[in-house]
């Protein structure tokens, strides 16, 4: 694993140690908690395979 590997995944774990506290807030009820994170979910899903396939 190098460098540049390492680098995006910190990034992108410090991006969700910011947006976490917030996002849990936001998010108090169980049926909206779930349909915002089956939509990030989706949301990442989609970008990890667009730069897959586009930096291959």
């Amino acid at each position: 694993m190098g460098l540049d590997q390492i680098v995006p995944v910190i990034f992108l774990i410090a991006v969700l140690v910011l947006i976490l506290p917030s996002f849990l807030r936001a998010n108090s009820k169980s049926k909206t908690f779930f349909r915002n994170l089956i939509i990030w979910s989706i949301i990442i899903v989609f970008i990890v395979i667009v730069s897959y396939f586009g930096f291959k």
